[in-house]
Formats: C-alpha cells, sequence, structure tokens
C-alpha cells in the first residue's frame, strides 16, 4: 500500500503547482500537464474503527488547481452526463476566479443538494466521463474531478455561513403533496416551492432524507448536511409531516380528494430487500443489508450508550455484493468492531458496479474481497446461530445483457469460510404498499410504478420518480427524475 498523504502534504504539492501556473495565460496544452488533486482523507487504520467522514474535501488551493484543469469547452459535454444539468463550466469558472459563492450559486439554478452530490454521485460514470480532458489524456481517471469541486464549494459556503435561500415566487394558491423525503422527493418540493406553489412532503419515518439518512453510512455522507439541506427547504416554506405512512395514515385518494392537494408526487424509494434465495439465510446472524444499515444510520446502534436499538455483535463477517450497499455495510461492520470482514463478489474487480473510490476507501481500511465466490449456503450451529457459509468458485464468461462478463460457476469447487455474521447487499426491490392501497396506479410485475417521459403516473394529478420507479439507483438518478417530475407538476399548475 502507498503512503498515505496527510492534507498538508497534499496542500503542499498544490501550493507548488499553483505558484506556477496563478499567473500565467494557460493554453489548453498547458491545462492538461496540470496534476490532478488528490482528495485529501482520514488515515485508513484509524478512520476504519471510526463514524467520523473519510474523504477531507479539497483544500482552497487544490481547488483553484483543479479548477485550472478545465478547458471550458464550448459545447459543455459535461453538463451533458448531469441527469439535473448542473451548468459546469460556468461553476468551474467561477471557482477559477476564485468566486466561491458565485459557483455554487451556478451549481443551486438545477440542483439545490451539492454538498449531498458532491459526495454521493458517481460523477466518474456520468459529467465526468464526458470530460475533454480525460479524452484528451486518454484516461478517464484523470478528467476534472467536478464533484470534488462541487463538494469544495458547497462546503465553503456552509462553513462561511454564507447559505442563501432561493426566493419562492409569488403565491399561486396551488397545493403539492410530496410522498417521501429523498433525493426524489426533495427536489420536487425545492422546485415546486420555487414556483410559488404549497407543498407538503410526507415521511413514513421520524427523519428527513430517506436513503441519505437510513442508508448512507455517517462516514460516507454526515446527516448533519442533510439536515442542513432539509432546514433550508423549511426555510422556503416547504412543510414537514413525519411518521406519516401514505398508504396506512391516509391513502393518496384521501390527500387528494379529502385533504384539496392539487398534485401528488410519489418519492417512496425501493425499500424491500433481495434475498439470496438459499438455505440458512433465516439463521440467527443473516441481515439484509437495509436492517443492519438502517439500524446503525438512522438508529445509531453504533452509539451502544446512548441508542436504543441493539446491534448483533460479529468478529467475521461476509458481505454478498458488489455494489456501493456492499461498501457502506463492510465498511460499517469494522466500525461496528468485526476483527474481519470479506466482501464476496462472483465477479472481478473490474465488473463491480460499486464507485472505485468506495472500492479504493474499503481496501485501503482491510476489508479482505473475495472475487470469483458465491454462497451457495448458510451453515449453522446446534442453536440456530450463523458459523460458516459454503463458497463456489466461478470464472467469467461471455458478456450478459448487462454488458459485464457472466460468472460461470466452477462445480466442485465448493469451500468453506467461518464467520458469524452476514450481510446480504443484493439490491432492492420496490415497497408493494402504494399500488396495493391506490386504485388504478399502474406498476410493473417487480412493482415499480409506471411513467411517460414527464414522470407521470396512470392517476391523474399523480407522478411519481426515483427508486420507486428506476428500481435501486442512485441520488442524483433520483434527483433527475424529480426535477423533470416537477418541471411537468409546475406546467400542469400554471394550467390549472
Amino acid at each position: 500500500m502507498s503512503e498515505h498523504k496527510t492534507t498538508e502534504m497534499l496542500n503542499q504539492e498544490a501550493e507548488k503547482v499553483w505558484a506556477e501556473i496563478k499567473d500565467k495565460t494557460l493554453t489548453p496544452k498547458d491545462r492538461g500537464t496540470i496534476p490532478g488533486q488528490e482528495m485529501p482523507s482520514r488515515d485508513p487504520i484509524q478512520r476504519a474503527h471510526e463514524m467520523g467522514e473519510v474523504a477531507l474535501g479539497y483544500t482552497e488551493t487544490q481547488a483553484r488547481v483543479e479548477a485550472e484543469r478545465c478547458l471550458g469547452c464550448a459545447g459543455a459535454p459535461c453538463t451533458k452526463g448531469c441527469p439535473v444539468g448542473v451548468p459546469i463550466k460556468d461553476f468551474i469558472a467561477h471557482i477559477q476566479k476564485g468566486d466561491f459563492k458565485g459557483a455554487v450559486d451556478t451549481i443551486k439554478t438545477t440542483n439545490l443538494l451539492p454538498a449531498i452530490c458532491g459526495r454521493v454521485c458517481p460523477q466518474e460514470k456520468q459529467c465526468q466521463s464526458f470530460c475533454t480532458v480525460g479524452k484528451m489524456l486518454k484516461s478517464p481517471e484523470k478528467a476534472v474531478a467536478i464533484g470534488r469541486l462541487e463538494r469544495f464549494v458547497a462546503d465553503w459556503e456552509r462553513a462561511h455561513n454564507q447559505i442563501t435561500v432561493p426566493q419562492p415566487a409569488p403565491d399561486t394558491g396551488k397545493r403539492v403533496a410530496v410522498i417521501g423525503s429523498g433525493p426524489a422527493g426533495l427536489t420536487v418540493a425545492a422546485d415546486t416551492r420555487r414556483a410559488g406553489h404549497s407543498v407538503t412532503v410526507f415521511e413514513a419515518f421520524q427523519k428527513t432524507g430517506g436513503v441519505m439518512v437510513y442508508g448512507i453510512p455517517e462516514f460516507r455522507l454526515p446527516k448533519e448536511i442533510v439536515s442542513k439541506e432539509v432546514e433550508n427547504l423549511k426555510k422556503m416554506g416547504v412543510e414537514f409531516k413525519m411518521s406519516f405512512l401514505v398508504g396506512r395514515t391516509e391513502t393518496l385518494e384521501q390527500l387528494l380528494d379529502r385533504e384539496g392537494f392539487d398534485a401528488a408526487f410519489i418519492g417512496t424509494g425501493a425499500g424491500l430487500p433481495k434475498f439470496l434465495k438459499i438455505e440458512g439465510e433465516n439463521l440467527i446472524g443473516v441481515f439484509s443489508a437495509n436492517e443492519y444499515l438502517t439500524r446503525a444510520n438512522l438508529m445509531k446502534a453504533y452509539d451502544v450508550e446512548h441508542a436504543n436499538t441493539p446491534m448483533f455483535p460479529a468478529k467475521r463477517v461476509a458481505v454478498f455484493g458488489g455494489g456501493n450497499v456492499a461498501m457502506d455495510g463492510a465498511r460499517m461492520a469494522l466500525r461496528l468492531g468485526a476483527e474481519k470482514v470479506y466482501c464476496v463478489y462472483r465477479r472481478t474487480r473490474t465488473e463491480m458496479p460499486a464507485r472505485a473510490e468506495e472500492v479504493a476507501h474499503a481496501m485501503e481500511e482491510g476489508v479482505d474481497f473475495h472475487f470469483l465466490e458465491n454462497p451457495t449456503r448458510f451453515i449453522g450451529d446446534e442453536n440456530g446461530k450463523l458459523k460458516a457459509v459454503e463458497l463456489l468458485s466461478y470464472e467469467l464468461g461471455e458478456p450478459d445483457a448487462s454488458g459485464r462478463r457472466k460468472p460461470v460457476a466452477k462445480p466442485g469447487t465448493e469451500h468453506q469460510l467461518e464467520i458469524d455474521a452476514a450481510i446480504v447487499a443484493l439490491g432492492n426491490e420496490s415497497n408493494p404498499l402504494m399500488a396495493a392501497t391506490t386504485k388504478g396506479l399502474k406498476v410493473t410485475e417487480r412493482g415499480n410504478i409506471i411513467v411517460d417521459e414527464n414522470q407521470k403516473t396512470s392517476i391523474p394529478r399523480v407522478w411519481a420518480g426515483g427508486d420507486i420507479v428506476l428500481g435501486a439507483a442512485t441520488v442524483i438518478l433520483a434527483m433527475g427524475e424529480g426535477r423533470r417530475a416537477a418541471a411537468s407538476i409546475n406546467q400542469y399548475l400554471a394550467g390549472k
């Protein structure tokens, strides 16, 4: 493992580069020679057992240097890769001038959650994959670090107490119900409130934020940041009703007809976990990633002195899956006291859907990856407690429908791994409650709500978006659907 560089070390390197370029008129070729800035992070050995945020964010000098790598392309190809259409080259141009407030205000013309997106969005697969610098250097990893710059200016705004709340348009007298306070719901709330409508968000849990609070761990996305973004919506006049389960507390029809809402948006997410469906999955010690992470994140079970929620004690934990949720589960297990954590994935690292940064962080922290293996059964002791998992080895065959090479089992390679806890992180399916309690709401075989190109559902006055439509996706894709839905709702209410 290479030497871990501290923030001070990385900033010193950036200052040397900045001294060379700050007074120069840079050509595109010059910009291509500026080294990309590494994100400072906490020491892997120390952080693996603490809940504090891992990535520390750019220093001001690092941000200025990284911004100078941007070519300001006329066609702004990076924006084409952004689900919410952030004017990327424009906000980076503000950073180049040292105008950090102007940068964050530019982002907020299309995205009110930059501190969140800068931390958890897969920029390398979206905006940065279109970056001309990455293409020019023939290396996607060397694209301009758009997400890190977005995070920097959002954090700068908060640290310098310069947050400005968008001013809503004059009151229209129209009322919008938003079901779910995850990324899609918060985006719809922001955009419809900006248009002057009265907005009420109905949340089933006692805390706002959806998957950003119950799913993504504190060490990757501090909950204080999510609550700050929600506070800004409240300052805009958005109302939140907590512990309100639409479909049980009241039905969607009752909200529209009895409560008098003019439009509704369903953003309830995909909350039902998928399982392996193998022998022993009901043994004590086998968890879905949903339950495991919700206990640790939303209920703060890691804080044993103050939390009322117990957490299963385990020393040898295996996580099954290769996405971001699997990385979150594995890294959380370390922080909850596991001495050994394995991540079992039936393909190789190349095919993993998790962000490269999250995989690298997990490896730095000591997670042991078992590639080209998959579980066949869980094995319990005489008391029904998990004691081992049987694994089967695989090899890669031809690409499947996802474009990744298909894992092919190698018969006769069964072997056992001793564990006392397992976390199944294979994705989620849609909660059937909305479909079961809403007459005429059309869904797919998997329970995902069917919408048109404007996020309209089969029911008049009702839109939907995010994971309840997409299946388990990303925060920024959910926000993109929320923006599309809000634009359609605003157009409908203007006509009405």
